[in-house]
This record gives structure tokens, sequence and C-alpha cells, in this order.
């Protein structure tokens, strides 16, 4: 199971927000290439990368600092915020991402879904951000009327492999991951599984580890890894035992 380290920017600028809400943020860092050569150097097998500019506005906003950091590091990143057209998936993948996550576009606009996964397979990933069991969208601004299982199996109708499911009332909060929840999407989609929100300790990563067989298959920290709790190296060699 693979331990993704998260970089969220805003402004250009690495930062953690609580529940996604704007104006919450604790800046980590003013250089996040710096940081994602840090995390590549203790050993992460990849980056998860969301432009929280575009996530709230609609389209990128960071495109340069992403540019720099597919260039600087070795290793893939996946990236999410704001993605809503075939021609920015199509931007993106050609300066270097290695996956694109679709997030509010899965709602707005499954066609556009089809499209991503017909034109780009497998570099095509889905986020599904739950509230309260209902998807958030909008930079989780927003909440719509369906269920998040109702979407996954969607998604997963549409072509799409992998998903990576945040429950946006745990993320940045060091709650814990909701474990039921994240087992749940995967059961009843048969998607591959990213878990994200709410890891704080080495318990949280064993009850993640513990529904592995039920197609999670990796674990996106962020708040846990900026602020100490969990040391990247150590969870890296716990996961692998």
């Amino acid at each position: 199971m693979l331990i993704i380290p998260a970089i969220d920017l805003r402004d250009g600028r690495c930062v953690r927000l609580v529940q996604g809400e704007p104006g919450t943020e604790t800046v980590y860092s003013d250089e996040p290439v710096e940081m994602a050569l840090r995390w590549e150097e203790l050993g992460a097998p990849c980056l998860h990368v969301v432009d929280l500019d575009g996530a709230f506005t609609g389209e990128p906003q960071n495109l340069d600092v992403i540019k720099e950091m597919v260039e600087a590091v070795k290793i893939p990143i996946q990236l999410g915020g704001g993605i809503r057209s075939l021609e920015t998936v199509e931007k993106l993948i050609n300066i270097g991402v290695d996956k694109v996550i679709l997030g509010t576009a899965a709602i707005l606009s499954p066609k556009l879904v089809k499209e991503c996964v017909q034109k780009f397979g497998e570099k095509i990933m889905v986020g599904i951000d739950g509230k309260d069991g209902l998807v958030a969208i909008e930079g989780w601004e927003t909440t719509v009327e369906t269920r998040v299982e109702d979407l996954a199996q969607e998604i997963a109708s549409l072509g799409v492999k992998r998903i990576v499911f945040t429950d946006t009332r745990r993320d940045g909060t060091l709650r814990g991951p909701n474990v039921e929840a994240t087992k749940s999407v995967a059961q009843v989609s048969g998607l591959k599984v990213i878990a994200s929100g709410g890891v704080s300790n080495y318990d949280d990563l064993r009850n993640l580890k513990a529904i592995e067989e039920c197609g999670i298959e990796g674990i996106i920290m962020g708040k846990a890894l900026y602020s100490g709790s969990i040391n990247l190296q150590e969870a890296l060699e716990f996961m692998e035992e």
C-alpha cells in the first residue's frame, strides 16, 4: 500500500486547510518545489498535488509551479483541482503530470470523464469527496444529492479504474480516517481506492492496511507528515512489514 505525501497549492505556496475551508490554511512552505524534492528524497513513491485555487475557481491557477515540480522530481505526480475540460487535461499530461484527477467534473459532466478515459486511459483518476455520505464539489463548498457510493458506481461504469476518496469532515483534522466509508466505496464500486483525510498516527495506517484487500491501494497524508506526528520513512517501512 502506497504512502503518498500531499502538496496543496495556494497562491504558489504549500499549505494545508482544515476540512477544505478557505481561511483555515497553515502555510508550510513558500517553496513547494523544494517540498516535493524533500518528499522524494525521503522515499515517497509519488506525490498528490492539489491546486486549491483551481478547485475554488474552476480552472488551474498554479500551472507554473506545477510544471516546475514535474520537472524537478523523478517520481510521478497526480494532480487535481479545477480540472474541468479535455483541453486542460491534455495540457497537464503534456507538461508531464502522470495522473490527472477529475473532481467536480465527475458530477457536472460524466461525458467529459468518459472522453478523457477513452483518450488517456488510466492516466485519468476521479476524486470523490464525501461530506456526511453525500458528494461535495467545487472545492467542497457545495454538496449534491448524490451518495458517494452511487457516484463511485457511475464512475466505474465510465471506465475509470482508480479514485481518490476523501472524507471532507476528516481532512486536515488529524481525527482519523473514515475507514468504514472508504471500505464501502471500494466494495460497492470495485474500483481501486486511494484513501485520504484524517490520518494522524500508526493505528490509522494499521486500520487502513487491514482493508487493503478490498481494493485500497494507497493513503494520502498531509498534515500528519507536516506536523511530524508521522514520519514518512517510518510509515513506508511500516506498510512494507
